[in-house]
């Protein structure tokens, strides 16, 4: 006859581990003692029971369908093809091109790289009509999927200006696209801006939601998926739940307008935690946040090389990145099971408080004008500051902990001779329509410090 292995085993209730915890506190506060405050205002609890678990999130995640992507900035042609044909040779699935210049010959880019049945997204530093038809077109003869990733509001957040149009304004200009094209999802959100410049996860979620809530509104003929390019930071299931929890919201939102509009995640490591000195070290976190962000359930993931900061676009650097990717999807086995987190009590109890507080700083967006009016004027840009000047003071006080940097820093390592790219905030004097939001790491004042020492 079977038996169950736990019948022998009494069920243990939260209130008596909690009990227990208590007992071996020996007289220390339990809430001050073992339960954690988050940046976002969540009480993380030592653990998690099932007779305290109300609800799970509803949201699916397709581990084993994400892809590898590799990033390729387009200045020289040539060198381009060959980079994008290498790395795919190594191991790449999908494409990211950074394109600057609405000159830059794409059929000549596209025509010789083995695309078919591979997806490809195209951050444009320009909006053109005739460039993204050219797309258009391609996308059909090599049988792939592209994404434009046209941001207007996000180049306004950044660079304080709308991208250059003739006659049209940006919005109007992407609904004729919209009309031209048939084979080519349009637009993007850049909700790493907000993270980069030290937003909380709440307010990452919050702001991308209201920042694709304006593109719902004013381009309701654009009905292809929406491409939420997402930085990842090194808090490990905070991280798993912002993903769930931003595209279980983004569905109840779109449900409002189109209930077959969908998100995609393009997910990158933040830089914001990033190191110029022991840089190694980068190569952890950018390890850990990768397999944050599979688990969250991204559709592809564009590795953040570990000299990023200061080395230009090398082959070793890209070929450490992917192989960082290619060893947790093809020896870590993290591509195997979907919706790996469900279940998890800790996880889907931070999904849904993220869910409810985004919401919550989401409608209050709305209320009070929606976005683009809180972006005008400077509402958006204040309290990312605030919180970022908050973490600025964790990482001062080695509260927050960078190791290698803030904590157990090398006296020896010298970097002043092997920097080929400023690392740090660069001032760009310019006339803006608005104050743009500023991407800055933690470490910045401490590494300029340590340079001049050198």
């Amino acid at each position: 006859m079977a038996t169950t292995l736990f019948d022998d085993f009494s069920p243990i209730s939260s209130k008596q581990w909690k009990q227990k915890i208590q007992f071996e506190l020996d007289g220390a506060d339990y809430n001050e003692t073992v339960i954690w405050n988050s940046p976002e205002d969540i009480q993380v609890k030592p653990f998690y029971h099932r007779d305290e678990f109300s609800k799970a999130a509803s949201v699916e995640t397709k581990v084993t369908e994400f892809k590898i992507c590799q990033n390729i900035f387009v200045y020289d042609i040539e060198k381009s093809i060959q980079r994008a044909l290498n790395t795919i040779e190594r191991g790449a699935e999908s494409l990211r091109f950074t394109i600057e210049n609405e000159k830059t010959n794409i059929q000549q880019l596209l025509e010789s790289l083995p695309l078919e049945n591979k997806i490809v997204y195209f951050n444009l530093n320009f909006i053109s009509i005739d460039f993204v038809k050219q797309l258009d077109v391609i996308a059909i003869q090599k049988k792939s999927t592209f994404y434009c990733n046209l941001d207007p509001i996000g180049h306004l957040a950044k660079e304080g200006n709308w991208f250059t149009t003739p006659d049209k304004t940006n919005f109007e200009t992407i609904e004729l696209i919209s009309k031209a094209t048939s084979n080519i999802s349009l637009l993007s959100v850049d909700l790493g801006l907000y993270q980069n410049a030290g937003a909380t996860i709440t307010q990452q979620i919050a702001y991308s939601l209201a920042h694709a809530n304006e593109y719902l509104n004013r381009l309701p003929n654009v009905t292809k998926q929406i491409v939420f390019q997402v930085s990842v930071g090194t808090n490990y299931f905070f991280e798993i739940a912002k993903l769930r929890a931003l595209r279980m919201l983004f569905k109840l939102i779109a449900n409002e307008y189109n209930p077959e509009l969908d998100c995609h995640l393009l997910v990158t490591p933040t830089k914001r935690n990033k190191t110029i000195y022991d840089y190694n070290v980068n190569m952890l976190r950018t390890t850990t946040e990768c397999m944050s962000a599979i688990l969250g359930g991204a559709d592809s993931i564009a590795n953040l090389p570990y000299d990023a900061l200061y080395h230009k676009d090398n082959e070793f650097g890209d070929r450490i990145a992917r192989n960082q990717l290619l060893v947790l999807k093809h020896e870590s086995y993290f591509d195997k099971v979907d919706n790996p987190a469900d279940g998890s009590y800790y996880i889907e109890s931070l999904t849904m408080q993220l869910a409810e507080k985004s919401l919550a700083l989401f409608k209050d967006i709305e209320a009070n004008g929606g976005f683009l009016k809180l972006l005008n004027d400077g509402t958006i840009k204040k309290k990312i500051q605030e919180s970022a000047a908050k973490e600025q003071d964790l990482f001062d006080a080695k509260k927050e902990i960078l190791l290698g940097t803030n904590k157990y820093p090398n006296k020896d390592d010298k970097m002043k001779h092997d920097l080929e790219l400023f690392p740090f905030v660069k001032i760009k004097p310019r006339k803006t329509l608005i104050t743009p939001i500023i991407e800055k790491r933690l470490a910045e004042k401490l590494e300029q410090e340590r340079l001049e020492l050198e």
